[in-house]
């Protein structure tokens, strides 16, 4: 597996020693070893390397990695460049025009987020090809709870965005007043129509930001 080489280090390291994540790594390793599993190894954990701990401004979190050949690379709802963009990233995109006026892109790489303090989380990091949520209750969740829990202690103003039950599931576990947070369905086709198209996150987003003195996200996806 890949490793997480920056600030998100320090405060995660304790959980690589604990007996459950010792055990995740030798059946993930398996998983490798024996089925298409993705994403890539190296990009397993990019939502932390491409966001660093003292970066981040907003949490976007999703489920598990997409399933299919070429999708996944680490990076919740995002696609690699050449890849066709998945019907709730293309729902995103419309509320995205709807809210701020963004063009709807050719591509579904969302890495200019994360570089802007996005951090594109899933709470499961990886899954077997062609099985949805096939790595579920493997242990993921508790190191990805472990970070939620880390972002909750950062001092500092902070947007959780939860889309659907699942990301809503860990609110309770968001405590800190310096941070907002924002529910809406997810964007699925199932269920954006309940209540994600309108929910103006984006620049509901911005304006908390702007508000508390940090730079607002340009979240226009360039075409490629």
């Amino acid at each position: 597996m890949g490793a997480i080489e920056n600030d998100w280090l320090d405060p995660l390291s304790g959980e690589f020693k604990k007996p459950y994540y010792r055990e995740l790594y030798q059946k993930v390793k398996h998983e490798y070893e024996t089925a298409l599993v993705f994403p890539d190894p190296n990009d397993i954990f990019n939502a932390f390397q491409f966001t660093p701990l003292s970066k981040v401004k907003a949490v976007i979190l999703g489920q598990d990695p997409y399933h299919n050949n070429g999708q996944a690379h680490g990076l919740c709802f995002s696609v690699k460049p050449d890849v066709d963009i998945p019907p709730s990233l293309v729902n995103i995109y419309q509320e995205l025009k709807e809210d701020l006026g963004c063009e709807i892109p050719n591509n579904g790489y969302l890495k200019k987020w994360a570089d802007q303090g996005v951090m594109l989380l899933n709470t499961v990091l990886t899954v077997r090809a062609h099985a949805a949520n096939s790595h579920q209750g493997m242990g993921w969740e508790a190191f990805t709870d472990a970070a939620i829990k880390i972002l909750n202690e950062q001092d500092r103003p902070m947007v959780f965005l939860l889309w659907g039950r699942p990301a809503q599931s860990k609110k309770a576990m968001l405590t800190n007043p310096r941070h907002l947070i924002l529910e809406a369905p997810h964007p699925s086709p199932l269920s954006a129509y309940r209540g994600f198209f309108g929910c103006r996150h984006f620049s509901r987003t911005n304006a908390y930001l702007k508000d508390n003195g940090l730079e607002p996200i340009d979240w226009q996806i360039e075409n490629i």
